[in-house]
């Protein structure tokens, strides 16, 4: 057989177009194959023969085996965080009550005709979080990016971007800039990095400045950047890392021999805080560098900023080019968090939960709410039920895909479209829906029996009869037949 190895292919996929998905990898399977899937996704883990999970947490709180075995085996793992989302004991909470439109405000594309759009006119909340849903090439991304972005940066950002054909767009009196926080990378060059991008880099220069020792020499905050001369090595330029161009094939790049990748000059390195020189401080974790500098307001926040969007273990310098998309993307959203907020902003995020297991989803989810509690609106193009699941409001494109899609299935609140059985967002809403409700319910069970009379079972035989895992799967199923 073949060992086939994929890194997260639910990438970008519906729930139904995930189904399918699963559904051939467990044909190649059937085949005589071995198929090893990197994967957050709930369904790929509860269909799996065999799970290992990683963890506890990221950067320097993981690296360790913490469960294997089948699906079941992982939900009874207490110190399992995936384990806690898939039995239920951890959970991202359906809210209690929907956000409606702040003073009954809408903004409305009117007759979007752009690729597979079919004259479709919708309507969004403001002040809400509404949710992009629909099949993939149901036309999200040419309504949502193409359309309602360009369209909104032309007028209030003054952008020179063409969008996609259109009647109108009604409503953008309500706000005074629109910002699509997308994927791409934060920079191009080693010299790009979280603290450059979102402004910390230049009290932390300051900060240096302004030590007895930096005075004493003389010292300005320009000594402590590696992009002027100065105080940065002159051998890399500051980059840390020499550029060997190789004819015909991408450029390689190797650390530095005379600073050995620390950026600076041996008399800059001699400045230290707290016997950390400025290089240690851009190759410290965000968390690691928070705790340093915890009594500098200026650079406090803006770690505790990075933090909260999920990004406590990715170090302070570290380079643009060896971050993920959607670690550029929550980047960009912490810089956007340590602005001033007018509480007149829409934003536009693009999947913004890709990559993301549970526990950073409702990291991320707080986040993105919180925007909105401050005035804002949030658009987000989604597959993840999870986030979809906390919208104030959905709009589903399709049903299906290319020419079969450019159509409003289903408008409203997410209740209100898991009615709808043209919608397959609505099937599968539904079904995700009803099964926090039941993991509630078995979670409540054993409790209950312990109260009436004392168990005869061990406690874990009692907890494996109730799990979610043998219930979502003939349910799913059923879904998408």
């Amino acid at each position: 057989g073949v060992l086939y190895v994929l890194d997260e292919p639910s990438i970008g996929l519906h729930q139904r177009d995930n189904t399918r998905l699963l559904e051939t990898l467990k044909r190649l399977r059937d085949l005589g194959n071995s198929v090893l899937v990197v994967e957050h996704d709930e369904e790929a883990i509860l269909t799996a023969d065999h799970v290992i999970d990683m963890g506890p947490a990221a950067g320097i709180h993981g690296g360790r085996v913490i469960a294997q075995g089948k699906p079941h085996e992982i939900l009874d793992c207490e110190e399992s965080i995936t384990g806690a989302y898939l039995r239920g004991s951890k959970e991202i909470r359906i809210p209690e009550k929907r956000r409606t439109a702040k003073q009954k405000k809408f903004l409305k594309v009117v007759g979007a005709t752009g690729n597979n759009l079919k004259n479709v006119t919708a309507e969004i909340p403001v002040g809400t979080f509404t949710c992009i849903t629909g099949v993939s090439g149901g036309g999200k991304s040419t309504l949502t990016v193409e359309t309602l972005y360009k369209a909104a940066a032309r007028r209030l950002n003054g952008a020179s971007d063409v969008p996609a054909p259109h009647q109108s767009l009604e409503g953008l009196e309500n706000f005074d800039k629109v910002i699509d926080i997308d994927q791409s990378p934060i920079g191009r060059t080693p010299r790009s990095n979280p603290a450059t991008y979102t402004g910390a880099f230049t009290p932390i220069r300051d900060w240096y400045a302004g030590l007895p020792e930096a005075k004493a020499r003389g010292y300005g905050p320009g000594r402590f950047s590696f992009n002027v001369k100065g105080g940065r090595c002159e051998a890399c330029q500051g980059d840390g890392v020499i550029k060997i161009e190789m004819h015909f094939l991408p450029d390689v790049y190797v650390t530095c021999d005379t600073c050995r990748g620390k950026r600076y000059n041996r008399e800059t390195l001699e400045i230290l805080f707290k016997g950390r020189s400025i290089a240690d401080v851009l190759d410290m974790t965000v968390e690691e560098a928070g705790r340093l500098f915890n009594a500098v307001p200026g650079i406090r926040d803006k770690m505790e900023t990075l933090t909260r969007v999920g990004l406590d273990y990715v170090k302070v310098g570290q380079q643009a080019t060896t971050l993920s998309g959607g670690e550029a993307q929550r980047v960009k959203l912490s810089k956007e968090l340590s602005k001033r907020a007018t509480g007149r902003t829409l934003y536009i995020l693009d999947e913004p939960t890709t990559g993301l297991h549970f526990e950073d989803t409702r990291r991320l989810l707080d986040v993105l709410h919180e925007l909105v509690d401050s005035g804002n609106t949030v658009v987000v193009i989604e597959h993840n039920l999870d986030v979809v699941k906390t919208a104030d409001w959905i709009l589903d494109l399709g049903p299906e895909g290319g020419d079969g899609g450019g159509r409003l299935v289903a408008s409203g609140t997410p209740e209100d479209v898991a009615k709808v059985k043209e919608s397959w967002t609505g099937r599968y809403l539904a079904e995700a829906m009803a099964r926090q409700v039941r993991r509630k319910a078995a979670l409540r069970a054993p409790v209950k029996a312990t109260a009436k009379a004392p168990p005869k079972a061990p406690a874990k035989s009692a907890a494996r009869k109730a799990t979610p895992a043998e219930e979502a799967k003939p349910k799913r199923k059923r879904a998408a037949s």
